[in-house]
């Protein structure tokens, strides 16, 4: 059974997700920008809920609803929720994706997702591991659909993908009238290959240069920039 996963603010309980929290979803959740003050947010496949309780450990006025198809996931998230200090603004809704873009006449100012992005045709027996780490189960072009319907005309939306994933996910955003704003590329150390980009997009289109970070200088020596971004959240940082 996996333990649960204590933060400096809450704890998550992950024995009922198939995936467990992991490096992309801190990032994700820590680098995400708040500068437009939030009060609307919306987490796309919550799974444990983790990227909606660091919001709302660092967004002290939003409402944050989350939707997670894995009814496992699901069930656990709304415990993580419950058991967490902002309960009365956290809400997770057991649905699919565009089940949920036609029941829902809100708009969101900032939407999150960590998104399945293994488009290999190798699958697990395990069916709810497949949802939560196969594209088939969350294309791109659903979510990017969904986004470009739920998201208000000043809000932003954040995701982190492979690498090898940026320039056709940018490309599929574009056709959705979705731009990039930020893009941060991700480092396992500084001789390793870019392994992951953070992308936030907007309505509007803008000129941006990559940034990028590199999380060790060796085994568990951390670099400055990643512990000033994760130190919030991780117990030891």
């Amino acid at each position: 059974m996996s333990k649960p996963f204590k933060f400096k603010q809450f704890t998550v309980k992950q024995d009922r997700c198939a995936m467990k929290i992991g490096t992309d979803s801190v990032l994700l959740g820590a680098w995400t920008s708040i500068d437009t003050n939030p009060t609307e947010i919306l987490d796309i496949g919550a799974g444990t809920g983790v990227l909606s309780l660091m919001l709302a450990q660092r967004c002290p006025d939003a409402l944050i609803e989350a939707i997670e198809i894995d009814a496992n996931a699901y069930e656990q998230c709304v415990e993580n929720f419950e058991n967490s200090p902002w309960a009365n603004r956290l809400f997770c809704y057991h649905a699919a994706l565009l089940e949920y873009v036609e029941e829902v006449d809100d708009s969101y100012d900032l939407i999150i997702c960590n998104p399945p992005f293994y488009s290999d045709t190798y699958k697990t027996q395990q069916e709810s591991r497949n949802k939560a780490r196969f594209q088939d189960a969350m294309p791109f072009e659903h979510l990017l659909y969904a986004v470009s319907k739920l998201l208000s005309d000043s809000g932003v939306f954040s995701v982190i993908l492979p690498y090898r994933e940026e320039a056709r996910f940018i490309h599929l955003a574009k056709k959705h009238q979705l731009f990039p704003n930020r893009i941060l590329n991700v480092k396992g150390h500084a001789d390793s290959e870019i392994k992951r980009s953070l992308i936030e997009f907007s309505k509007t289109s803008k000129l941006i240069k990559p940034s990028t970070l590199i999380i060790e200088t060796g085994r568990h020596n951390y670099t400055k920039s990643y512990t000033d971004l994760t130190k919030d959240f991780y117990l030891k940082m």
